[in-house]
């Protein structure tokens, strides 16, 4: 079955991303995408040339944003789509979260090294473009120093270790997540606020990988839809069969949009290819959803 649609992709604007806008286009073109969306983590900055690139290869894009937000203490990723993302509501909410990533990152760090390292900030700084230092890039650098290499702690992510599949983001939602050993809180908008500004200004809101955020509380997925969450990303690459099974059957149950992405971010997330949401059924249909829904 043809996979020709993408709609969480990252580019370089994201604190985790590797590739320009302009590049991920053109990946897309040759993985034989034809609709795509960058979401990159709560920033804008990329669409203007996605759009420019793509109209230039004849793809479709989407005007996406994926923002860090919270329900009932539990921490999301809500995509806003075909919003207008020129608005300051929208473009501030980068500069919010951003700075408090910025200030929380050497708390990482202290909290990193209370594992048994000795990192210093210059091994970070080094991977970082804005001075937000991610989950990714703490295993990013430990598992390049030559004093780790018998780390028992490091040793599931790398080659041939059970983590090693996706060894930065593995390190990451081990140790980095919500309630892990080295996660640091900082203040996120509440989802509500987060569906009502992206309504506002004429877009649609999806939970993005839902199995992975709410992991045993898919009960609080019916207690968004009521507060006026418009669809899910049944397919992610992220997503176990019978998380897939459940949301799709959530979606078809309340009439929602059904999305797929891949949640590409480059050589942060090796495993992961364009167009690889693990979608098992027709994309056509997902076409004719974001036609109703008039996103293209």
């Amino acid at each position: 079955m043809e996979n020709y649609i993408d709609l969480h992709i990252h580019s370089n604007y994201s604190d985790d991303g590797e590739f320009t806008p302009k590049e991920l286009v053109k990946q897309c073109k040759n993985a034989g995408i034809r609709i795509m969306a960058i979401a990159d983590h709560n920033s804008v900055k990329a669409i203007d040339e996605e759009k420019e690139i793509c109209q230039q290869m004849g793809i479709v894009c989407l005007p996406a944003i994926e923002i860090d937000c919270r329900f009932k203490g539990v921490n999301l990723h809500v995509i806003g789509y075909g919003m207008d993302y020129t608005k300051a509501e929208i473009i501030i909410l980068e500069e919010t979260i951003v700075s408090q990533e910025v200030a929380m990152s050497k708390e990482k760090l202290r909290l990193t090294n209370q594992l048994g390292f000795s990192l210093i900030e210059e091994d970070l700084s080094v991977l970082s473009s804005n001075g937000v230092w991610t989950g990714e890039m703490f295993a990013e650098a430990l598992l390049a120093k030559e004093e780790y290499v018998d780390s028992n702690l490091l040793k599931p992510y790398r080659e041939g270790g059970h983590r090693s599949d996706n060894p930065f983001v593995n390190f990451y939602w081990d140790y980095y997540a919500q309630g892990k050993p080295c996660y640091v809180e900082i203040k996120l908008p509440d989802i509500e606020e987060i569906i009502s500004v992206i309504h506002k200004y004429g877009g649609i809101t999806v939970l993005a990988h839902p199995g992975n955020n709410l992991k045993d509380r898919f009960e609080l997925f019916d207690e968004m839809l009521a507060i006026g969450l418009d669809g899910v990303e049944a397919f992610s690459s992220y997503h176990t069969k019978n998380d897939i099974d459940y949301f799709y059957q959530k979606a078809k149950e309340h009439h929602l949009l059904v999305t797929c992405g891949s949640d590409y971010h480059g050589r942060m997330k090796p495993m992961i290819q364009l167009g690889g949401s693990k979608c098992y059924i027709d994309q056509n249909i997902i076409e004719k959803q974001l036609k109703n829904y008039k996103l293209i």
